[in-house]
C-alpha cells in the first residue's frame, strides 16, 4: 500500500509540474500576442488585444500558485 501511495504522489506531481510549464509557456505566448495585437492600429487588433485579458488574468493567478509552491519547495 505504500508503494501505491508513493507513486501515485510521484505521479500526481510530475503532472502538476507538466501542468505548470505548459501554463507558463501559454502565459507567456499570450502575453506576446497581446502587445503585438495592441501596438497595431486595427479594431480587429484591438478587440484581439481585449479578448486576450480575459485568458491572462486567469493564467496569471495560476502563474502565482506555481511560483510560490517552487518557492516552498526551496524553503
Amino acid at each position: 500500500m505504500i508503494t501505491t501511495i508513493t507513486t501515485v504522489t510521484t505521479i500526481t506531481a510530475a503532472a502538476a509540474t507538466a501542468l505548470g510549464a505548459v501554463g507558463t509557456v501559454l502565459l507567456i505566448c499570450l502575453l506576446v500576442i497581446k502587445e503585438l495585437s495592441d501596438s497595431h492600429g486595427g479594431a480587429r487588433s484591438q478587440k484581439l488585444a481585449k479578448n486576450t485579458v480575459l485568458v491572462i488574468i486567469p493564467l496569471l493567478f495560476a502563474f502565482a500558485v506555481v511560483v510560490a509552491a517552487a518557492v516552498l519547495v526551496v524553503l
